[in-house]
């Protein structure tokens, strides 16, 4: 009778092992309005106390790193999969065998070793200022290229490499699509038109319809929230005509987490419809790649194709991103760019 009723219920043991616990701390690196909602409808569900704080995937990186297996995280929710995959290879995370899993839409979306977990995709692109660039009297950019004409200096915005996952992704992709030695140049030839790197991957996104960022590059569902939560009208997005890339948005339990069981069903709350689909209501519309989900309607009626995106190499970004990031750090330099705290924003 008892395997008969926990085959009936598999979650039964680890919800109470995880209520034993009654504690986790989440470091989220998805938009702070769906941390805020995904940890408080957990606590609500099982009545765990759940401490929160809202990092970029890079400080979340550099925080585990520094821990060395001692963290003072739980689990890791949201944001791009490149520094989880990072952490993976540095024996950061810990491996879990979830039941939700199987829900998972494509092996893409989860690491081979179950190191992570993917919840959701999106595209990269430009969001643009309509109404700057009519006044300006300049056409919104339609490829990677167009960001480089001098007519744009001082209006596109980007992330911090050294912070944001975004600016991780950018880079790779720009090495991917363009080569090495080529794909470097384009950004130190793009930061002669970048006034200023944003801590957050969304930080562009949240300064085009004020009009202070007329062009920033980022997340297009970070632009869908603009539009659709804030009524910016004069927002338009951009899928890069030549192509461009995606991030699987993942969750993971910190190697050492002092409360594995609570963590463990977080891990199977964030691969369910229990919160994912709360996700569009807290200004989040990002592809779902749960099969049991409801996909967000805006993110459609945007125009946007999830499976519109270029090949992506994440073992090449997993194993040389790091370096990457240094190299592209001294091309700056060396060709005399501003690289200090002013200029690239780490607040």
């Amino acid at each position: 009778a008892a395997t008969e009723a926990a085959e009936a219920d598999p979650m039964k043991d680890l919800i109470a092992a995880a209520q034993a616990e009654g504690e986790l701390t989440v470091y989220g690196s998805c938009e702070e309005d769906y941390l805020a909602a995904a940890c408080n409808h957990f606590e609500e569900l099982y009545g765990i106390d759940v401490q929160y704080q809202r990092l970029s995937t890079g400080e979340v990186q550099a925080k585990i790193e520094e821990e060395k297996g001692n963290p003072s995280g739980d689990v890791w929710f949201g944001g791009t999969s490149d520094p989880y995959n990072v952490a993976a290879a540095e024996d950061l995370l810990m491996p879990y065998e979830a039941v939700n899993a199987s829900h998972i839409k494509a092996p893409q979306y989860k690491d081979a070793n179950n190191n992570w977990f993917g919840i959701y995709k999106g595209i990269l692109g430009f969001m643009v200022n309509t109404d700057e660039l009519a006044r300006m009297k300049l056409e919104a950019p339609a490829d990677w290229q167009d960001l480089l004409k001098p007519e744009y200096k001082g209006l596109v915005w980007l992330s911090n490499y050294n912070t944001a996952g975004t600016a991780k992704l950018v880079i790779n992709t720009m090495i991917q699509k363009y080569g090495h030695d080529e794909g470097i140049k384009y950004l130190v030839d793009l930061d002669k038109n970048i006034e200023v790197y944003t801590k957050s991957g969304s930080g562009p996104s949240k300064n085009v319809g004020t009009g202070e960022c007329i062009i920033g590059i980022g997340f297009l569902h970070d632009g869908i929230t603009q539009i659709v939560d804030n009524g910016y009208t004069n927002v338009s997005l951009i899928i890069p005509s030549s192509g461009t890339s995606f991030e699987i948005g993942a969750t993971a339990i910190f190697k050492g987490a002092k409360h594995p069981n609570a963590a463990k069903l977080w891990i199977e709350y964030a691969l369910s419809p229990d919160c994912v689909n709360i996700a569009k209501d807290n200004g989040s519309y990002q592809f779902l790649v749960i099969d049991n989900a409801e996909q967000p309607s805006q993110a459609a009626e945007f125009g946007l194709d999830p499976d519109n995106v270029m090949e992506y190499d994440f073992e090449d970004a997993t194993a040389n991103i790091k370096t990457y990031v240094e190299e592209v750090m001294t091309a700056l330099a060396e060709a005399g760019a501003d690289t200090g705290d002013g200029r690239f924003k780490t607040e």
